[in-house]
């Protein structure tokens, strides 16, 4: 038997409804011969008739009853798919799986997924945390369809395999005590600073930031204390041990007894927003993406308006 033609079942189905060959032809827009070669065609295929043509129109054989069922079973199954696929394509269901770092993590990210599942709460959202190494990782075993990643001016992400959109910059900001000489200004330079002591996340880039800023400047930093996250490096900062450089965006928990104080020229990270280049989005991805970047737009604002990273 010849593999059966699933338009063919389907026009069994309307002369079925029908009665008549010329009222199938009539509802489906075809020509009453078209439909009798289409039918005469399938039953070549099975092998067997399937009408038996009257005077008054035309019944199905018991053959014909028995494909009958099978093509409804299969229109069945087709509408399923169908509506089951709009599901996905109107994000009505199905997931989206992203990845973050950090110090994104506790600003930009939270607002990006409230703001997607306020408008698709029916899709699952799952988010992975992780280095920038470890967010490449996944992203090329499509772990994770989406995420953010972030580079600066003397390390920039290229990769030809990566679509990368800039979502924002992130500048550096100076963590200095509320009674601290500068914590009134509106700026500072960083050869200011040349004889303060430093706190500084160890083995980490805003480690690399402070030696290549104070190397600039003719100076190497005195490194007072090594913290191992930004909430310590706070509490160092306010207990005055030493002073401290921080991402913005790693600042959305300011301690009230610590100021940031926006460093002149100092180094901005650009804030990127990373897939596969050969990975066609998913719907959900898409819509992600387009959430990412009027947040970030958002978060930027405020900044540029007052002309103060730190407000």
């Amino acid at each position: 038997m010849a593999d059966l033609d699933l338009h063919r079942l389907h026009l069994l189905r309307e002369v079925s409804r029908s009665g008549s060959l010329t009222s199938a032809a009539t509802a489906l827009s075809f020509t009453t011969s078209a439909v009798s070669q289409q039918i005469a065609k399938l039953e070549h295929e099975v092998g067997v008739a399937l009408i038996d043509r009257h005077p008054r129109g035309v019944v199905l054989t018991d053959a014909g009853q028995a494909l009958l069922r099978y093509a409804e079973d299969i229109d069945r199954t087709i509408e399923a798919a169908r509506a089951e696929m709009g599901e996905f394509a109107g994000l009505r269901r199905g997931q989206l799986h992203m990845g973050t770092f950090p110090t994104v993590g506790a600003s930009l990210m939270p607002d990006v997924v409230l703001a997607f599942r306020a408008r698709h709460p029916d899709v699952a959202v799952t988010v992975v945390s992780a280095r920038r190494d470890g967010l490449l990782e996944r992203l090329r075993r499509r772990g994770i369809e989406l995420t953010l990643l972030w580079d600066y001016p003397w390390e920039r992400i290229e990769d030809e395999d990566l679509n990368l959109v800039p979502l924002m910059k992130d500048p550096t900001m100076l963590l200095v005590p509320r009674d601290h000489p500068v914590a009134a200004l509106r700026s500072v330079r960083i050869d200011a600073l040349s004889d303060q002591q430093w706190i500084v996340r160890d083995e980490h880039p805003v480690a690399d930031v402070l030696r290549r800023v104070c190397r600039d400047a003719g100076f190497e930093p005195a490194i007072a204390f090594a913290a191992n996250d930004y909430q310590e490096t706070q509490g160092m900062v306010a207990a005055g041990i030493g002073i401290a450089l921080a991402p913005r965006l790693a600042l959305s928990a300011l301690r009230p007894d610590i100021i940031a104080v926006p460093l002149n020229g100092s180094p901005t990270r650009r804030i990127l927003l990373a897939h596969l280049a050969n990975r066609r989005l998913s719907p959900a991805g898409h819509q992600a993406a387009s959430v990412f970047l009027s947040t970030a737009k958002r978060l930027q604002a405020p900044a540029l308006a007052a002309g103060n990273p730190s407000s």
